[in-house]
C-alpha cells in the first residue's frame, strides 16, 4: 500500500514541533531541564503517531516504524550538533554538562521508538 507522504515530511514536521514545544514549555510555562524534554519527546512521539494513523489510515509497518526513528535521529542529531558546536563556542562544556546534553538528545528518539514499538497489538 502506497504511503500517502514520505516518511521525511513527517519527520520535519516532528522536528518543528519539537522545536516549539520545547520553545513554549521552557519560555512560555517555564519548565526546563530533563522534565520539559521528555515532556516534548513523548508529546511529539505521540502526535507523529497519531498523525502517521490519521493519514495514512493505518500503523506505521516495520520499516516504516525503524524509519521514521532513524530519520528523527539524524534529524535531531543535526540540529543538537549545532547547538554543541555554539556550547564550545561560548564556553567549553564540562563532562557532565556533556553527558546531560547527550541524554536531552536520546530521550527524542528512545521515547519515539517506544511510541511506535511498544503499544503493538497482536492479533
Amino acid at each position: 500500500m502506497p504511503r500517502r507522504l514520505p516518511l521525511y515530511q513527517y519527520v520535519l514536521g516532528a522536528v518543528a514541533a519539537a522545536f516549539a514545544l520545547n520553545l513554549l514549555l521552557r519560555a512560555g510555562l517555564k519548565i526546563g531541564g530533563l522534565p520539559a524534554t521528555v515532556l516534548a519527546a513523548a508529546l511529539v512521539a505521540l502526535a507523529l503517531r497519531a498523525g502517521f494513523a490519521w493519514i495514512e489510515g493505518r500503523l506505521p509497518v516495520l520499516t516504516e516504524r525503524w524509519g521514521l526513528v532513524a530519520l528523527y535521529s539524524v534529524a535531531l542529531g543535526l540540529l543538537y550538533l549545532l547547538i554543541w558546536g555554539l556550547m564550545w563556542l561560548k564556553d567549553e562544556p564540562g563532562t557532565m554538562g556533556q553527558a546531560l546534553f547527550v541524554m536531552h538528545y536520546l530521550c527524542y528518539p528512545v521515547v519515539l521508538a517506544l511510541v511506535l514499538h511498544l503499544p503493538r497489538r497482536r492479533s
